[in-house]
């Protein structure tokens, strides 16, 4: 079965969600315009002048010049917007089911019978495998379109244009959303709680140790392959209390902190719109800062001893923090 029926028939069993999708039959025929309006222009020339100068180098196919109207003036903004669509319902799907299952107290109470699921991990498990499966296709779905892209043109753009939705943080995969639900999934599985609804798409994903670095391994399918590295790049050591930057790289809370050169106690949200990444350099992407609880979860049970360690060095700075926070907020006010 060829992929664009495939993903149609996948689309229309989510019909009921009303989820956004990538418009990949209308993007195919975008790209089958542009190659019979080059066919056209071609043959126009070639009947007003014989040359074989005019002649096409790759033979008598239509091939469509590397920077064309008809597809950089369509193709490029409604695939972006599309993915755009995508991604944010992405996000905001993943965070309200994970919303639900690290609801405490009342709060869990209240959100459970709201959603109607009365305790029920198994909805939560269908819920996140669906949401996976969603970013998989979708995915798969881009790749595919700018790898046709590509061959029609003899192009890289296509491929230039993947490195520019990731630098805009609209590819999927890059969401630390994704990240969290492949750790909700493991939680869950080893906590004993029923994930068969699941197994056959995260069987593929666990938690691995190289040298004592770890990272999230997922063979998300037979063409998707996620390495998400869990080593903080500032004190090289193994996430602690870990947030995502929105640039999509993870720290440790208070390395984050630090080099966004905020306390602990102002938050991530006091840094300044100048403050850049550690890695990648890129400015303005700690206010909307994401901290992963799944993920956190995972590491303190996967690590006790070193989590344990970090909690009791980190409590002795955290109330220093907090004393000299306080302190200059009393000073402030007292006008000393």
């Amino acid at each position: 079965m060829k992929f664009c029926k495939k993903y149609q028939e996948y689309m229309q069993t989510q019909d009921q969600k009303k989820l956004p999708a990538v418009g990949f039959k209308n993007l195919k025929k975008i790209l089958k315009r542009c190659r019979t309006d080059t066919t056209l222009s071609q043959n126009s020339r070639r009947s007003q002048s014989p040359s074989p100068l005019n002649d096409s180098p790759h033979g008598s196919s239509a091939i469509c010049p590397h920077h064309c109207a008809v597809c950089d003036g369509t193709f490029f903004p409604s695939l972006l917007k599309e993915m755009s669509a995508v991604v944010g319902c992405f996000n905001k799907r993943a965070q309200k089911l994970l919303d639900v299952h690290l609801a405490t107290g009342f709060r869990k109470y209240y959100v459970w019978c709201k959603q109607k699921l009365r305790g029920d991990h198994g909805a939560l498990v269908k819920e996140g495998k669906d949401l996976v499966s969603y970013a998989i296709i979708n995915a798969i779905a881009m790749r595919k379109i700018l790898k046709k892209y590509d061959k029609i043109h003899y192009s890289k753009y296509g491929q230039a244009f993947r490195s520019q939705v990731q630098s805009m943080h609209m590819d999927i995969l890059q969401s630390p959303w994704l990240c969290e639900l492949i750790a909700f999934h493991i939680n869950l599985r080893e906590t004993n709680v029923d994930t068969r609804k699941a197994s056959d798409i995260f069987e593929g994903c666990s938690l691995v140790f190289n040298d004592g670095k770890p990272s999230l391994s997922c063979e998300l399918s037979d063409t998707l392959k996620l390495e998400i590295g869990l080593t903080c790049s500032i004190c090289l050591d193994t996430v602690f209390d870990s947030v995502a930057l929105t640039c999509g790289h993870i720290f440790c809370y208070m390395c984050a902190c630090m080099s966004g050169s905020v306390t602990i106690v102002d938050g991530l949200k006091a840094a300044e719109p100048t403050s850049k990444c550690p890695l990648c350099r890129e400015t303005g992407v700690y206010e909307g800062a994401l901290h992963l609880d799944e993920l956190n979860i995972l590491l303190s049970r996967s690590c006790p001893e070193y989590w344990e360690e970090r909690l009791k060095n980190e409590r002795v700075e955290r109330i220093r923090q907090a004393k000299e926070h306080w302190e200059s907020q009393s000073r402030a006010f007292l006008g000393i």
